[in-house]
């Protein structure tokens, strides 16, 4: 891989008392798309909350840049270049569209620049251009969902944190959503790192992968390298292998291939 733009090492996260992640230590390459695979609880989102500043770890650095960012506000974070998209959306959802995407940018002062890009992010998401005026709470989940990619986009992100980008949206809108996820990573040089458990589809688009199974890293590899992998096959994709390796249950194996 190429030099990291985004490094988490050793970090470990508590809800309370309880280590939601585990010395989880990962690197995200600069114009790459780096995925997180997971199931529910593994600890997914909370590595991303970790990197974005809402929740700070007890131990261990994220370093962005060369820059030690773990206990920085979350808003100084999204200053230096790093934007979340977080699952559920959460857009505001009694203003407008374009008021939601003129948010996205509140910290710019090039209004001609975000002019160019409000018209860029229109030109990817044609259906928020339609529906500028509507207010974002009475838009589709899909619709919510493009236009809370488009909303981070607006803050011109070197690094763009995507929870569940595919969560609750139907296979057409899911396509849809990652074919712009791939020509914001490829148009305009933004590094992604995205959590999902759609995992054929992130397998499909990243380049590198890590498997976060109950806090921890368990497996790290390229993502061609990963979808060819027994363990990815049968455990996220649905495809059994019928010999003997297949028959195995997951909650049986010590160690991963």
């Amino acid at each position: 891989m190429s030099e990291p733009i985004l490094r988490a090492s050793n970090i470990e996260t508590y809800y309370g008392p309880i280590m939601a992640i585990r010395g989880v230590s990962f690197d995200v390459p600069k114009g790459n798309i780096v995925t997180i695979l997971g199931s529910n609880g593994a600890g997914k989102t909370t590595v991303l909350k970790t990197i974005c500043g809402v929740m700070d770890p007890q131990k261990g650095s994220v370093t962005f840049e060369g820059r030690e960012i773990q206990h920085m506000d979350p808003d100084k974070v999204m200053r230096l270049g790093i934007s979340h998209v977080p699952e559920g959306r959460e857009v505001f959802p009694f203003l407008s569209v374009r008021e939601n995407l003129r948010m996205g940018a509140y910290t710019r002062r090039d209004a001609d620049a975000v002019a160019k890009d409000l018209e860029t992010v229109f030109g990817y998401f044609p259906v928020l251009k339609e529906r500028a005026d509507q207010r974002a709470g009475s838009l589709s989940g899909g619709e919510q969902q493009m236009l809370a990619i488009s909303r981070a986009l607006m803050a011109r992100p070197k690094v763009m944190l995507l929870d569940e980008p595919s969560l609750g949206l139907s296979p057409k809108l899911v396509k849809d959503i990652f074919e712009i996820i791939v020509r914001i990573n490829r148009e305009r040089g933004v590094t992604i790192l995205l959590v999902e458990q759609n995992a054929n589809m992130a397998l499909q688009v990243g380049d590198y992968g890590y498997v976060l199974e109950v806090g921890r890293i368990v497996m790290a590899d390229t993502c061609a390298r990963l979808v060819e992998k027994e363990d990815i096959k049968e455990f996220y994709l649905g495809i059994k292998d019928q010999g003997a390796r297949g028959q195995r249950r997951w909650k049986k194996r010590k160690t991963w291939r």
